[in-house]
């Protein structure tokens, strides 16, 4: 937990709930605070399995899970390829495509390239780094004059930037237990926008679960979180993010790895809805991933 990324702090929280959680299931556990020496860190400990609870880069990118492997540490989530390609949204994109995946329509903008590029997608669009989490970066261009300043903000925290459609409809969260969909979320935000501010600030966002959804909406959204699982390498618990646009589609935004796991988090919030508190969700994530690695 913890790491080097804009979201330390976030996975300290989610690190400590999932140390307590390991704990009160009667395990043995230590929390690790990552930092530049997490290398040598790892050949001092006996470790049996790692549970990842570190957000953003090195974390949900492939960088820890592959410093794992080399190791020879078993470790929660999806492995070294599928946490990359989750993590940048931009390749999350081209795999929706060539997968027949629904999701909004794209451009990309890179900073070498910034002074010649040319927008052919009209507004509104949303803006937002490639490669962070926890809506870092993220503005809603709804006129022109927010434009730059919004392509000015995300290239703070990318050297690529993924510009989308906006896509007006109703945001949910899907969280998987390995392939099977659970209970969907579905997430209001007061202000309209789901962003830092609004995911981490108690009372600032709604929440439903399960969603207000109808049979046939449903079904689509479950079968494309299928699609989306199998097309990322996913493994473990994660959860895929998608706004159900006016007539009823599911257009996927992104496929968390390593989603939030404090008792009030998204995830927790849908396990608890199909009957696991969070003690057992914990267990369900460690048992998964103790299933991955045996020979």
């Amino acid at each position: 937990m913890g790491g080097l990324s804009p979201e330390r702090e976030i996975s300290l929280l989610t690190g400590n709930a999932v140390l307590g959680a390991i704990r009160k299931l009667g395990l043995t556990a230590k929390g690790i605070d990552v930092d530049r020496n997490i290398a040598a860190t790892l050949k001092e400990k006996q470790i049996d399995l790692a549970f990842i609870a570190l957000h953003g880069t090195y974390g949900e990118d492939g960088t820890i899970q592959g410093l794992l492997e080399y190791a020879g540490i078993p470790y929660t989530g999806a492995g070294v390829l599928g946490s990359a390609l989750a993590y940048n949204k931009v390749k999350s994109k081209e795999v929706f495509k060539v997968n027949s995946i629904p999701t909004a329509d794209y451009q990309v903008a890179y900073r070498k390239q910034r002074d010649c590029f040319r927008r052919n997608l009209d507004l509104p669009l949303v803006v937002k780094p490639s490669d962070q989490g926890s809506s870092l970066g993220i503005s809603i261009v709804m006129d022109e004059k927010k434009w730059k300043p919004a392509l000015d903000l995300a290239f703070e925290y990318s050297e690529e930037v993924l510009i989308e459609e906006f896509v007006e409809g109703r945001l949910v969260a899907v969280g998987m237990n390995g392939e099977e969909p659970m209970p969907v979320v579905h997430i209001r935000p007061r202000s309209g926008f789901y962003d830092y501010e609004a995911k981490y600030t108690q009372g600032k966002t709604e929440y439903r679960c399960p969603a207000d959804l109808g049979a046939s909406e449903a079904a689509q959204l479950n079968d494309v979180a299928r699609a989306v699982f199998r097309a990322l390498g996913a493994r473990g618990v994660p959860r895929i993010d998608a706004i159900i646009d006016g007539a009823g589609v599911p257009k996927v935004l992104e496929m968390n790895t390593i989603p939030g796991m404090t008792p009030t988090s998204l995830l927790p919030m849908a396990a608890k809805e199909a009957g696991m508190d969070f003690e057992t969700l914990t267990l369900e994530i460690l048992k998964k991933a103790a299933r991955d690695y045996e020979d």
